[in-house]
Protein backbone atom coordinates (compact mmCIF):
# COMPACT_ATOMS: atom_id res chain seq x y z
CA UNK A 1 0.00 0.00 0.00
CA UNK A 2 1.95 3.17 -0.90
CA UNK A 3 -1.24 5.91 -0.70
CA UNK A 4 -0.31 7.82 2.59
CA UNK A 5 -2.65 6.93 5.60
CA UNK A 6 -3.92 10.08 7.34
CA UNK A 7 -5.83 9.32 10.14
CA UNK A 8 -5.32 10.72 14.06
CA UNK A 9 -3.44 9.27 16.63
CA UNK A 10 -2.21 9.85 20.05
CA UNK A 11 1.15 9.32 20.99
CA UNK A 12 2.38 8.86 24.75
CA UNK A 13 5.40 8.35 26.44
CA UNK A 14 5.33 4.89 28.54
CA UNK A 15 6.70 4.53 32.36
CA UNK A 16 9.02 3.10 33.38
CA UNK A 17 7.60 0.03 35.04
CA UNK A 18 5.44 0.23 31.42
CA UNK A 19 8.47 -0.65 29.71
CA UNK A 20 9.54 2.68 28.51
CA UNK A 21 9.43 4.03 25.09
CA UNK A 22 5.94 5.05 23.35
CA UNK A 23 2.53 4.06 22.83
CA UNK A 24 0.71 4.94 19.55
CA UNK A 25 -2.95 4.71 19.45
CA UNK A 26 -5.44 5.79 16.50
CA UNK A 27 -8.89 6.46 17.86
CA UNK A 28 -10.75 5.22 14.60
CA UNK A 29 -9.69 2.02 15.35
CA UNK A 30 -9.85 0.83 18.63
CA UNK A 31 -7.97 -2.15 18.89
CA UNK A 32 -4.74 -0.51 16.89
CA UNK A 33 -1.97 0.27 18.78
CA UNK A 34 1.88 0.15 18.62
CA UNK A 35 4.89 1.20 20.20
CA UNK A 36 8.64 1.97 20.16
CA UNK A 37 11.94 3.00 21.80
CA UNK A 38 11.63 5.99 20.23
CA UNK A 39 9.04 8.29 19.32
CA UNK A 40 10.25 7.61 15.40
CA UNK A 41 10.12 3.95 15.77
CA UNK A 42 6.70 4.37 17.35
CA UNK A 43 5.30 6.08 14.60
CA UNK A 44 6.58 3.46 11.99
CA UNK A 45 5.19 0.64 13.51
CA UNK A 46 1.89 2.39 14.00
CA UNK A 47 1.98 2.98 10.48
CA UNK A 48 2.12 -0.70 10.36
CA UNK A 49 -0.08 -1.69 12.77
CA UNK A 50 -2.98 1.08 10.99
CA UNK A 51 -2.22 -0.70 7.59
CA UNK A 52 -2.72 -4.29 9.26
CA UNK A 53 -5.81 -3.25 10.74
CA UNK A 54 -7.32 -1.95 7.23
CA UNK A 55 -5.96 -4.70 5.62
CA UNK A 56 -7.39 -6.38 7.99
CA UNK A 57 -11.09 -4.89 7.56
CA UNK A 58 -11.24 -5.55 4.35
CA UNK A 59 -10.51 -8.89 4.45
CA UNK A 60 -13.20 -9.54 6.59
CA UNK A 61 -15.54 -7.31 4.60
CA UNK A 62 -15.97 -4.86 7.47
CA UNK A 63 -16.22 -0.75 6.82
CA UNK A 64 -13.11 1.16 7.25
CA UNK A 65 -14.19 4.48 8.66
CA UNK A 66 -12.94 7.84 7.70
CA UNK A 67 -10.48 9.78 9.60
CA UNK A 68 -12.70 11.69 12.11
CA UNK A 69 -10.40 14.56 11.79
CA UNK A 70 -6.80 15.58 10.57
CA UNK A 71 -5.81 17.03 13.95
CA UNK A 72 -2.71 14.87 15.71
CA UNK A 73 -1.95 14.99 19.24
CA UNK A 74 1.74 14.12 20.66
Amino acid sequence: MSKKIDYPFELRPLSPEEGGGFLISYPDFSDCLSDGETVEEALANGNDALKSTIAALKAVKLPVPAPRSQKRSR
